[in-house]
């Protein structure tokens, strides 16, 4: 994160005594990124955070690649993907590479019987559908429709549900999911040019500290397996913690989109960043106003990524016949653009209404079988005018 949080009760000093009311010490976590070098939080827990009991066998979850390369425009059909009561089984990952996978994801159950880290990966997940609160030891994130919620690795949350239908759009990162640098000054404050500023973002509340023991289930994910861990004492046992590293949410609706008199690039709706991707929001805006735009984008040519949108919801102005929850793939190294009739369509319309979201990889995309399944085979062929 771009700036300084804290919550609850910390001593004054760093690496110093901080007792409990017995006179007990609270034990102090750092918990730190790419070493020592960049963001890192402390946090003070009533038991140390290291009292395993158990560690029952591991199981793969690792993706499989059905397609390792691939060159056709591909579209898949995501809420064909059938709901499940578990949270991490309802994950169907769907393309992926080194750098990064991306997953959907339908859950149903109120509230996870266990608890969670992904000790692999920065989680992304966008709210397509739902509303409910991510519990974690840094306190609460309540969370609604449009709303990314971003998990630092590391971090042991439990979601709770207050829907039976939930749609989440789910990127794991194997590098730190942050803001794009261009958006920061040499502090690392959002400038005046960027499309969100901090009163946007949503950092953890409502600090609860569960000074309990007995068995605490936590499955954690790393190199692609599940490790089920069982702990003594309860994950969310922090009193207090402060710094940089920590889990927020940004909100689509919050996006402010940069305009133009002609038709701008993606990266003007870029929102996060990591070593291999961009995320960009495709929010509702006005469109072009110079007296000959033409809204609808040009053709592209993207010879270094694939792109792959997902269409939350309005009426995207490139495309025919896009349902919500869609997601296209155009890989890197041959053209895409307008489907047919949709740059003239688009010329003199004043705005749109599109929300989708953009990932784009630098390397390309393996695909699954998941993601076959789903597919509309004849996509590739929508440009041609029938």
């Amino acid at each position: 994160m771009a700036f300084y949080s804290k919550l609850g009760s910390i001593p004054p000093k760093r690496h110093t005594q901080f007792r409990k009311a017995n006179g007990a010490l609270y034990a102090e976590e750092l918990v730190s990124t790419e070493g020592f070098s960049a963001t890192y939080s402390l946090i003070y827990h009533a038991h140390p955070p290291t009292l395993v009991k158990a560690v029952a066998e591991p199981y793969s979850v690792a993706p499989v690649a059905a397609i390792e390369k691939n060159l056709k425009a591909l579209s898949l059909k995501t809420f064909k993907v059938p709901p499940n009561d578990d949270y991490l089984k309802s994950r169907v990952t769907l393309l992926f590479n080194n750098d990064l996978t991306v997953a959907v994801a339908a859950p149903t159950n109120a509230k996870m019987d266990y608890f969670f880290k992904n000790a692999d990966a920065d989680e992304l997940l966008f709210v397509h559908e739902g509303k409910g609160v991510v519990h974690t030891i840094y306190g609460d994130l309540p969370f609604e429709y449009g709303d990314y919620i971003v998990l630092p690795r590391g971090t042991i949350y439990q979601i709770e549900f207050e829907t039976a239908e939930n749609r989440l759009l789910v990127t794991e990162s194997f590098s730190p999911i942050r803001f794009p640098r261009r958006y920061q000054n040499e502090q690392g404050q959002l400038m005046e040019h960027a499309p969100f500023c901090e009163r946007d973002i949503r950092t953890p509340q409502d600090l609860k500290t569960y000074d309990e023991t007995g068995d605490f289930k936590v499955l954690i994910k790393k190199q692609g397996m599940i490790f089920p861990y069982t702990y003594a004492t309860h994950p969310f046992d922090a009193i207090g913690w402060d710094g940089y590293h920590y889990p927020y949410i940004f909100s689509i609706h919050n996006f402010e989109p940069i305009t133009g008199r002609v038709h701008q690039p993606p990266p003007v709706h870029q929102t996060f960043s990591g070593a291999g991707f961009v995320v960009c929001s495709f929010c509702p805006r006005k469109y072009d106003y110079h007296p000959k735009a033409i809204p609808a984008p040009y053709n592209h040519s993207n010879i270094d990524s694939d792109e792959i949108l997902y269409y939350v919801d309005g009426d995207f102005m490139s495309r025919n016949d896009i349902e919500r929850g869609q997601i296209t793939l155009h890989p890197g190294g041959i053209p895409h653009g307008p489907h047919p009739g949709a740059a003239e369509r688009s010329i003199g319309l004043e705005d749109t209404e599109e929300l989708a979201v953009m990932i784009d990889p630098y390397k390309p995309f393996q695909i699954t079988q998941q993601a076959l399944d789903i597919q509309d085979p004849e996509y590739y062929l929508s440009w041609l005018n029938h």
